[in-house]
């Protein structure tokens, strides 16, 4: 068998990834404030890139194009500034007198519409160790034991809880370990109440010596029926003890209004606020669809540098090539901004057709519904429809809505048809929020209820849907009184 060389002409087509391509599939999946962030750094970087797009605007750029008859400066009363000003004709005590230093700068506003919003102040909220701190300052501790318990405040989780051994604090103190239980002891009677206790148990009981119940059925309870509390065994704990069973009730509605995690009201995350991308208003019996562009910058190609292209200025090569360049990526970003808004626009569209009992009727309507069915009802790949659904929000008559939230897996039910796994899991929760509280329904019961109803469902199904919405199970919902 001989071996030789031969070329071949083959012609073969595949998609190349090219960085413009690569920038629109990046502009489908980015959040609205994500984009517009890309836009104003779009806008440091490119100089070709200007924000406005107003008729106004092109008007008044044609206008400068246009020479301007020469106006002759008419003569001004000679002024003397204040750098020009004799400092020894200055009252300087009158001009300090004006600004008021230690005034806040919100009394500068005459008009109330001219206050800036509380939204746009800068505040910063007070933490669990701020607050111990400042206890810690108050108190008559000396400074070596003050050193000790800024030690146990600093080891302190979110929810007030120490997280390091009497031995690890004596350790890195370099204090006696008993000395360290002293000062802990001190702290623990810090406020919040319960704070810088070491577990659940010695959380509650330092809230109950704190009101003063030492010695009662409720720090009996928490000290010897622990198990039984967890597990609302009311009656056990009732036998145990040898008291009634209204006392035990008594001493349990005690326990329950006390807090197990006493530093979480100073961990509370700061409210984020949703923008829609798309809004939704329903006129007579249509939807319609409005695109939501207010905020984002209008983009445009600079007149000057359109000039200097024109070959009206005379431009090197290099020059030339640099605004050539600028100008390819400028009119790609500003292509693929407005390929961004169409396809939103036509997925939106596609969910309402798909989803159309949904928005007349509510949630119990909601129709199961995957990428692939609006993917085909528009033309385009399912990766296109989960980038654009991805972290893109639409304000409906019937609320604010992730794209994705509309996106259901079916659940068949026994008439032959399928129902969305979000109305499923609403009809939990209405099951739930009906039950009687004293003896709430099983996840098999659940089953029953929901197999009347025509949806046929298996018992892990909702238990797994239960634990979604953060329902306990029938124990931990079971209420005595």
């Amino acid at each position: 068998m001989a071996l030789e060389i031969r070329q071949q002409l083959k012609l073969t087509q595949q998609l190349v990834m090219t960085p413009q391509l690569q920038q629109a599939i990046k502009l489908l999946q980015l959040s609205r404030m994500e984009l517009i962030d890309l836009i104003q750094q779009e806008l440091e970087e490119n100089p070709i890139l200007e924000e406005g797009n107003d008729l106004v605007e092109e008007r008044e750029d044609e206008r400068s194009e246009e020479p301007q008859e020469q106006v002759e400066p008419t003569e001004a009363p000679e002024e003397r500034g204040v750098d020009q000003a004799d400092p020894n004709e200055i009252d300087w005590q009158t001009y300090f007198e004006g600004y008021h230093l230690s005034s806040s700068p919100l009394e500068s506003f005459e008009d109330d519409d001219e206050r800036p919003g509380h939204e746009n102040l800068l505040t910063k909220k007070q933490t669990l160790t701020d607050h111990l701190m400042w206890q810690l300052g108050l108190s008559r501790l000396s400074d070596k034991d003050r050193l000790v318990a800024a030690e146990i405040i600093g080891n302190l989780d979110e929810n007030g809880y120490l997280k390091a051994s009497g031995e690890e604090l004596s350790q890195q103190t370099g204090v006696a370990e008993d000395q360290v239980a002293g000062i802990l002891r001190v702290v623990q009677d810090f406020d919040p109440a319960g704070v810088a206790a070491r577990s659940p148990q010695e959380c509650l009981l330092l809230q109950v010596r704190q009101l003063g119940m030492e010695g009662s059925v409720v720090e009996t309870i928490l000290l010897n029926h622990m198990a039984e509390l967890e597990t609302r065994k009311y009656p056990a704990i009732a036998k145990a003890m040898g008291i009634s069973l209204d006392e035990v009730l008594c001493a349990a509605k005690i326990i329950i209004n006390l807090d197990p995690r006493p530093g979480s009201s100073f961990n509370q995350e700061d409210v984020h606020y949703i923008t829609p991308d798309i809004f939704v208003y329903k006129i007579g019996d249509d939807y319609v669809v409005v695109l939501n562009d207010e905020g984002l910058p209008n983009l445009k190609i600079s007149s000057f540098y359109r000039r200097a292209l024109s070959g009206t200025s005379d431009l090197d090569a290099q020059a030339g090539e640099y605004i050539q360049e600028k100008m390819r990526g400028a009119l790609w970003l500003i292509k693929s901004i407005h390929q961004r808004q169409r396809t939103i626009y036509k997925v939106t569209r596609s969910i309402i057709k798909f989803q159309r009992e949904f928005f007349d009727k509510g949630i119990e309507y909601l129709k199961p519904l995957v990428l692939r069915d609006v993917a085909e009802d528009i033309e385009m790949h399912e990766s296109t429809i989960s980038r654009v659904t991805t972290n893109k929000y639409v304000q409906t008559p019937r609320g604010l809505f992730e794209l994705k939230y509309f996106f259901n897996s079916g659940i068949s039910t026994t008439g032959g048809d399928s129902v969305a796994s979000e109305s499923v899991k609403s009809r939990i929760k209405e099951i739930v929020a009906e039950e009687n509280p004293k003896k709430p329904y099983s996840d098999q019961k659940i089953v029953d209820i929901l197999k009347k109803q025509g949806i046929d469902i298996a018992r892990r199904t909702v238990t797994k849907y239960r634990e979604m919405l953060g329902i306990g199970s029938s124990t931990e919902r079971k209420r005595l009184f």
